[in-house]
């Protein structure tokens, strides 16, 4: 009897003694715990006729892992050796393969932008040095539709920096449906002012020019073109000019007509202009204004029908859908109630309905509906607490739903739709098609902790959301360390209920003892237009205070190191941590800011005026929550990392901040990473491992307490002569 008890005593322990140590290999570089990739309903097929066939360049067998079919699937465009630019833009050798006669076609001797078919698939488009062209496939022959395009002067077809960073585009032409015109951006950035930064290449270095507007600053002049490709000629839309934007075109169902979205410098004032192809003359369509701010995105659908269009706005004060008609006679609410929908997953335009995805039933949530066009019925078609990511099938018959939740990878299933009699909506299980099993194996085999919801009170009255991961072989009665991670920009959220919201650095950290918790503040996304725009005219202030209300509720709990709190953040959560270790010097003691805004003075004018205005109409709204001008509160310790070619925050951002450091003689530590953008990645010179040592080892020496594992002693370097 005693030789049993004590077995099963052991059994704990010994379950312990065998999970593995997560490593900082183990996450940076055998990709440890990479999930399984399942593909959607798209792709497949294409990816079989690729392998088939011997698709050759000089001898030279092609990679086929990068490629785009023509609507009717007889070609395919394939790119080879992609070169990034900047965050959404990239160039690419590009080929035309013929299925039927198997020729492959090299589109250009250099490497191009953006190449894509015509509808019918017989001509193809593409940017090459500001330029757009026309390329017939049949005569294996280009046409310039511009020429006029230079480098830091005038570009066509492309996004100029700040459209791309903050529109979230950077193909900027479209084909008409029927493929008889194009579409075109012209930005003329010739007033526009340049930043530079230093590449270090060689002996003597070399100097990167680019257009970047910071706020304030004047924009591109920005003009939209039709092209008639049979014609050869080109019409100039009409719309008011000025300080303004067009964050969006979008060709309707009729090849005749292009909306053009215009927007003013507050981006407060949304038009929607019809835009007649052969003339450019324009008759309003839509207006929306806001107190605040309004959002593009990506919802706008003009349906199939050539009557409808749908899309999500806030203007009820929380994000819904709209089915408009053309004409604007009907307008209806589709999504109703105080829930936010997150994307709109496909429109079946002959049953009428709609299916979309909301933050449902709480904010971190994720579930699937479907609504028809008269609003009367909806069907919730995923279930429970959790993190579905649908994608539906071409005729809407069935979805793959990848689910997970905070602690649970993903599975993957297929779904049936299914419609009863009386037209009700429901689902039924097909398969279970993965269950990334080799993933869930990793998870137990290393002794992945169970993070928690948590629910954080803020000093305004507010409830914010937060999870919590606590220390392996967490005992009650010791007290832990805790760090922060935060991003808590505008709209954003940290705080999902999908895996992968605590990574494997979280765990790995605790793992060494420490607690690791992340709090959504005033500003983050997926509450309603009140909670998100709060923060309105003074980014940072609603949104510190909240982090450190957060410090100090979790400081009292029993298991807590109130003396030792950190926070960690990248690019705008590394502004918020360099405002924890300043304006926060009372709550936290140690900081890590990576990649940070230090001043909104010295970022892009479109997503900083979005929030705050220029700074010439709001200075104190940029200069209170400066953590530049807080750098006499610090206390504890600070380690601000960042990259010299960072081309979207500056590395201007770290030197002042740095400046700011000295003049008010705080010690702090920085490290900088040569010819790196605003990712600091890099696997093959070691950068990604590298970064991730550096703060892990800098949290380990200046947050660990006696409850905490001891950082490894470096590497001792070989002796000189």
């Amino acid at each position: 009897m005693r030789k049993i008890f004590l077995f099963v005593f052991l059994l704990p322990l010994m379950a312990m003694a065998q999970q593995k140590q997560i490593t900082l290999e183990d996450i940076y570089k055998k990709g440890t715990f990479r999930g399984e990739f399942v593909p959607g309903f798209a792709g497949e097929t294409m990816d079989s006729l690729l392998i088939a066939a011997n698709i050759k360049d000089q001898d030279k067998k092609l990679s086929l892992s990068d490629y785009q079919p023509s609507d009717d699937k007889k070609r395919v465009l394939i790119f080879t050796n992609r070169e990034s630019i900047y965050r959404h833009s990239s160039k690419a050798y590009s080929y035309v393969y013929d299925f039927a006669s198997s020729k492959l076609l090299k589109l250009d001797t250099g490497k191009v932008m953006h190449a894509s078919f015509s509808p019918d698939g017989s001509k193809i488009a593409y940017v090459k040095d500001n330029n757009l062209y026309v390329y017939d496939v049949a005569s294996a022959n280009a046409k310039a539709i511009t020429t006029d395009g230079k480098w830091n002067h005038i570009i066509n077809g492309n996004c100029d920096w700040v459209y791309e960073e903050e529109f979230s585009f950077t193909k900027a032409f479209q084909w008409s449906p029927k493929g008889n015109y194009i579409a075109y951006y012209r930005f003329d950035e010739s007033n526009v002012k340049e930043f530079h930064f230093t590449q270090y290449d060689n002996e003597h270095n070399k100097q990167y020019v680019y257009k970047y507007p910071k706020a304030g600053d004047g924009n591109s002049t920005v003009d939209i073109f039709i092209y008639n490709v049979a014609a050869g000629t080109k019409a100039k839309a009409q719309y008011e000019q000025g300080d303004i934007y067009i964050p969006r075109i979008k060709w309707t169902q009729d090849d005749n007509s292009l909306v053009v979205f215009w927007m003013n410098r507050h981006q407060n004032d949304l038009k929607l202009l019809a835009t007649n192809a052969q003339t450019g003359a324009a008759t309003p369509l839509y207006q929306e204004k806001n107190k605040y701010y309004i959002d593009i995105n990506d919802d706008w659908q003009f349906l199939k029908d050539g009557k409808n269009y749908l899309l999500t706005s806030e203007m009820n004060g929380f994000n819904h859908i709209y089915l408009y008609s053309l004409d604007g006679k009907t307008k209806t609410q589709i999504s109703k109630g105080n829930f936010e929908v997150t994307g709109i997953n496909g429109v079946d335009e002959k049953n009428r309905r709609i299916f979309y995805t909301m933050a449902f039933p709480r904010p971190m949530d994720r579930n699937l509906f479907v609504t028809d066009f008269d609003a009367k019925k909806t069907y919730q078609l995923t279930q429970g607490e959790g993190w579905h990511r649908a994608e539906m099938k071409n005729d809407f018959t069935q979805f793959m739903d990848y689910k997970s939740d905070l602690n649970t990878p993903q599975s993957v299933t297929l779904n049936n739709i299914v419609i009863d009699k009386k037209k009700n909506i429901s689902t039924a299980l097909v398969k279970t098609i993965n269950e990334n099993s080799k993933l869930k194996a990793k998870t137990e085999e290393y002794g992945y902790g169970k993070a928690e919801f948590i629910k954080v009170p803020n000093s305004k009255g507010d409830t914010l959301n937060g999870w919590m991961l606590k220390p392996a072989n967490f005992d009650a009665s010791k007290k832990y360390p805790v760090l922060f991670c935060n991003y808590g920009g505008p709209g954003s959220q940290q705080v999902g209920n999908r895996f992968g919201a605590v990574s494997s650095w979280h765990q790995m950290l605790a793992q060494k003892g420490f607690i690791v918790v992340s709090v959504d503040n005033t500003g983050t996304g997926y509450r309603g237009e009140e909670f998100k725009k709060k923060t309105y005219l003074q980014l940072g202030k609603f949104e510190i205070e909240d982090q450190i209300d957060a410090a100090k509720y979790i400081g009292n709990m029993s298991f807590v190191d109130k003396n030792n709190i950190g926070h960690w953040g990248w690019s705008y959560g590394g502004f918020m941590s360099s405002l924890a270790i300043t304006k926060g010097s009372d709550v936290f003691s140690a900081a890590i800011a990576v990649a940070p805004v230090t001043s909104w003075r010295f970022y892009d004018n479109i997503y900083t005026e979005r929030y705050m205005r220029t700074p010439q109409e709001n200075p104190k709204g940029y200069d209170d929550n400066s953590p530049i001008n807080h750098t006499d509160k610090i206390k504890g310790k600070y380690l601000i990392v960042h990259g010299t070619a960072d081309d979207n925050v500056h590395f201007q951002n770290a030197t002042q901040m740095i400046s700011a450091l000295v003049k008010s003689n705080i010690d702090f530590e920085s490290a900088y990473y040569p010819n790196k953008n605003h990712g600091i990645s890099g696997g093959l010179d070691n950068t990604s491992f590298h970064l991730w040592s550096k703060m892990t080892n800098w949290i380990m020496e200046n947050m660990g307490n006696e409850n905490t594992q001891k950082p490894a002693e470096p590497a001792k370097q070989p002796k000189g002569f």
